[in-house]
C-alpha cells in the first residue's frame, strides 16, 4: 500500500505514540515493519550487515521525525521513504560500495561486499513473499548494484514495491519526469545485466526449490564428504561462473578453471579433506553449508556457504561465501 485511506489501527497507534512521546509503544508498532525494511535496505546495499545497521538508523530517524507523520501516506510507505534515504546517505559517504573489475575476459565485475541473506529473516507478509525469490536472488541483487544509487532507488520503489511515480518522486525529492527517465535507464541496465530473465517482478514468482535444485545440493555435499573430485566436477556446467567472497580475483568463467583453482588451493588434501554439510537456502536459492574439521580439532566448524544456481540439473553459477563467525545466518556453528 502506498497511498493511505482511513487510518488503520497501527497508524492510529503510531500517531498516538508520537504525540505522547511514548518510545515503547512507538517501537512496538515500527518493529512489525523491520523485516520488510531490512530486505529493502539489502536490495539497496547487497550487504546483510549494512542492511541491519541501516534499518536501525531508519527507526532512529523515524523517531526523530515522528511529528512529521500525519497519516497522509501509509505508515509502511513513510518508513520505506526514510529507509531509502538512509541508504542513499550511506552510499553517498562510501566509495567502496560499487562493483569492481573482476579481471575476467568478459570484462565482468565482482561485488566484494555482497553477503547472503538468510531466508529465516525474510518478511512473512504474503504480499512481500510473492516476489521475494526473483528480487532477492543474488543475480538480481548484483544487477541492481550496477545502477547509480538514485536509479537503484527508483527501480526498487517503482518496479519492486510498485509505488506510483508521484510517490517515488516525493520520496526522492525528484520530479515525476526525472523518476520516469531514471526508471527507463535503470531497466536498460537491468536487461543487460540479466539477459534472458523476465523483468516483471510484480507478477507472482515461485519461491519453492525444485527437485533438481534439492538433488544437486545433496550431490554437491556428498561429493565433499566423499572427497570425490570427479563427482564434484560432474555437477558443474562447462560455462560455470564461480566466485568466492569476500576474496578478490576469485571469479572464473569455466568449470575447468574453477576446479583447477580448488585443487591448487588444496581441496581434498590434508586439512581440507574432512567435510560435513547441510542443505539450506539463502536469498530463496539452494545452498550448501559446508563444515570443515581441521587436524587437531574435534569438531566440524562452519566454513563456507555455497549458493547455487541450477540449470537443467547442473550448477551454472556458484557463489561461495566465507561465513565463519556469521551467527546471523542461523546456521549451527559446528556440525
Amino acid at each position: 500500500m502506498t497511498d493511505a485511506g482511513p487510518l488503520d489501527a497501527d497508524e492510529a497507534t503510531f500517531i498516538a505514540a508520537a504525540r505522547a512521546g511514548d518510545a515503547a509503544r512507538f517501537a512496538l508498532v515500527t518493529e512489525r515493519h523491520r523485516r520488510a525494511l531490512q530486505v529493502h535496505c539489502y536490495r539497496m546495499l547487497a550487504n546483510y550487515e549494512d542492511a541491519q545497521d541501516m534499518t536501525q538508523e531508519t527507526f532512529l530517524r523515524a523517531w526523530n521525525k515522528r511529528e512529521t507523520f500525519k497519516g497522509h501516506a501509509a505508515l509502511r510507505t513513510w518508513l520505506h521513504r526514510i529507509a531509502t534515504n538512509v541508504c542513499l546517505d550511506f552510499l553517498d559517504k562510501r566509495n567502496d560500495r560499487t562493483p569492481v573489475p573482476s579481471g575476467l575476459s568478459d570484462a565482468g565485475s565482482e561485488l566484494l561486499y555482497l553477503q547472503p541473506y538468510p531466508d529465516r529473516m525474510l518478511p512473512e507478509d504474503p504480499q512481500e513473499s510473492v516476489v521475494a525469490r526473483e528480487t532477492i536472488e543474488l543475480a538480481f541483487i548484483v544487477a541492481v548494484q550496477h545502477l547509480p544509487p538514485r536509479q537503484r532507488a527508483v527501480l526498487i520503489l517503482r518496479d519492486v514495491l510498485g509505488w506510483p511515480a508521484s510517490t517515488a518522486a516525493g520520496a526522492l525529492e525528484l520530479t515525476v519526469a526525472s523518476v520516469t527517465s531514471a526508471l527507463q535507464r535503470a531497466r536498460v541496465t537491468m536487461r543487460a545485466q540479466l539477459p534472458g530473465r523476465r523483468l516483471d517482478w510484480r507478477s507472482p514468482a515461485t519461491h519453492e526449490l525444485s527437485d533438481d535444485e534439492r538433488g544437486v545440493v545433496k550431490s554437491y555435499i556428498d561429493a565433499h564428504v566423499r572427497n570425490d573430485l570427479d563427482g564434484l566436477t560432474s555437477l558443474l556446467r562447462d560455462d560455470l561462473r564461480f566466485a568466492m567472497l569476500p576474496e578478490p580475483d576469485t571469479a572464473t568463467t569455466t568449470a575447468e578453471d574453477a576446479v583447477d583453482g580448488w585443487v591448487s588451493g588444496g581441496l581434498f588434501q590434508r586439512g581440507h579433506d574432512d567435510w560435513r554439510g547441510m542443505t539450506t537456502t539463502v536469498n530463496r536459492m539452494p545452498a550448501a553449508a559446508l563444515y570443515l574439521r581441521t587436524p587437531g580439532d574435534s569438531e566440524h566448524r562452519l566454513f563456507a556457504v555455497a549458493v547455487l544456481r541450477v540449470v537443467d540439473g547442473k550448477i551454472a553459477e556458484l557463489t561461495g561465501f566465507d561465513v565463519a563467525g556469521k551467527p546471523w545466518l542461523g546456521l549451527p556453528p559446528t556440525l
